[in-house]
């Protein structure tokens, strides 16, 4: 029997046991649970990278904004915070649009 050792979607024992197979599970304490979204969303990041077309790239931003939601709860947040705190970043510091790679500052 394969070992994942990872937080998974909430469906997915459902799904397993569909198929017959075996599985165990377990339930995170709080925090388990904050380090396995951190962990898991870092994954999602990573798969982001590796991604070799705007669909693969599409559902793996899916799956980092679905952990987003969770650390936000997590932290008795929700995502309208996070967002207002982005907007306000973006404000003050400008977003990503022009494209402006730093490569030296001057001492």
């Amino acid at each position: 029997m394969p070992v994942y050792q990872k937080l998974v979607r909430d469906y997915i024992p459902e799904i397993i046991e569909n198929t017959g197979k075996a599985y165990s599970t377990r339930i995170l304490n709080t925090e388990e649970y904050t380090d396995s979204l951190k962990k898991k969303l870092y994954e999602e990041v990573n798969e982001i990278h590796e991604a070799e077309n705007t669909n693969e790239v599409l559902e793996e931003l899916a799956d980092a904004l679905e952990l987003i939601h969770a650390l936000a709860k997590v932290h008795d947040a929700d995502i309208s915070d996070v967002e207002a705190i982005r907007q306000k970043k973006a404000s003050e510091r400008g977003g990503f649009d022009e494209k402006i790679f730093l490569e030296e500052v001057e001492d």
